[in-house]
Parts: structure tokens; C-alpha cells; sequence
């Protein structure tokens, strides 16, 4: 059994900044991608930024400039560096990733809350 546990979602003034982290744990032989995405209330999932193993990320257009991913192999743990938070990206954040066990499947966290205000 594969967990991902986020942490690092609250509330925050517009401007400001947010680091969430995501964190696998289980019969994981390795990891390939790893992403986040989030979901505004109303509104479908949308992918913010991906990970590859070797570094290769890819970001919507929306946070480009402003949010970073980055992650620790030796730790399965997934990063986002938000900066410069607008209220529109109040919305429930999900990490994912491609975890290769007795087979390969996406696994995906509880989600983490991040508010911003005006």
C-alpha cells in the first residue's frame, strides 16, 4: 500500500507565499512523476506543475514565475514553492505520482486547503 500525505495548505494574504510538501510512503520501489494539481470550488481539477525523476517540470500558464516544484528522490517527497499568491488560487491542492510497486499506478494525496485572501 502506497500514501502520500500533503501538509503546508492555510490561509494567507494575497502577495504572500506558501510551501506545501508531499510525502510518499509504502512498498515503493521507485517513483517517476510527480505533480500537483488543484480544484477551486465549482470548478474541474486543473494540473499546476509537474515532475519528472530527472528534474524536467512543466507549469500552467496561471503560475508560471510565481510557483516552484521541486522534489527529493532519496525522500519521495514532492515540493511547491508558491509565490506571489493571488485569491484565485484558493482552491483544494493534490499531489500525485507515478509509483512503480508489483505494477505501475498513479496514487494521489487527501488534498491540502490554501487560502488566499483579498
Amino acid at each position: 500500500q502506497v500514501q502520500l500525505v500533503e501538509s503546508g495548505g492555510g490561509l494567507v494574504q494575497a502577495g504572500g507565499s506558501l510551501r506545501l510538501s508531499c510525502a510518499a510512503s509504502g512498498s515503493i520501489f521507485s517513483i517517476s512523476a510527480m505533480g500537483w494539481y488543484r480544484q477551486a470550488l465549482g470548478k474541474q481539477r486543473e494540473l499546476v506543475a509537474h515532475i519528472t525523476t530527472g528534474g524536467s517540470t512543466n507549469y500552467a500558464d496561471s503560475v508560471k514565475g510565481r510557483f516552484t516544484i521541486s522534489r527529493d528522490n532519496a525522500k519521495n517527497t514532492v515540493f511547491l514553492q508558491m509565490n506571489s499568491l493571488k485569491p484565485e488560487d484558493t482552491a483544494v491542492y493534490y499531489c500525485d505520482a507515478l509509483v512503480l510497486t508489483s505494477t505501475v499506478k498513479t496514487y494521489w494525496g487527501q488534498g491540502t486547503q490554501v487560502t488566499v485572501s483579498s
